[in-house]
């Protein structure tokens, strides 16, 4: 399974994602989209919008941290 999260330094529902995601120990690859305008061009093309969180797992998109969402695609 494929985890990639994209987040900004400023954004306290990205941390809330990150800190989800550990605390169940799913890995994942983090990308500062505000640090890096490649990662976010590629988030935008993936998600139509500039909104963080954005959480892709194995390229099922999730924009936000809609826990339901997020759980259904987690493969345990």
């Amino acid at each position: 399974m494929s985890v990639t999260i994209y987040t900004t330094p400023s954004c306290g529902y990205c941390k809330m994602a990150k800190e989800w995601l550990q605390q169940r120990g799913i890995s994942f690859t983090e990308y500062n989209v505000a640090a890096d305008m490649r990662r976010a061009e590629e988030m935008v093309r993936k998600s139509g919008q500039m909104g963080v969180p954005v959480i892709d797992i194995d390229g099922k998109i999730i924009v936000g941290f809609n826990k339901p969402e997020i759980e259904k695609y987690l493969h345990h």
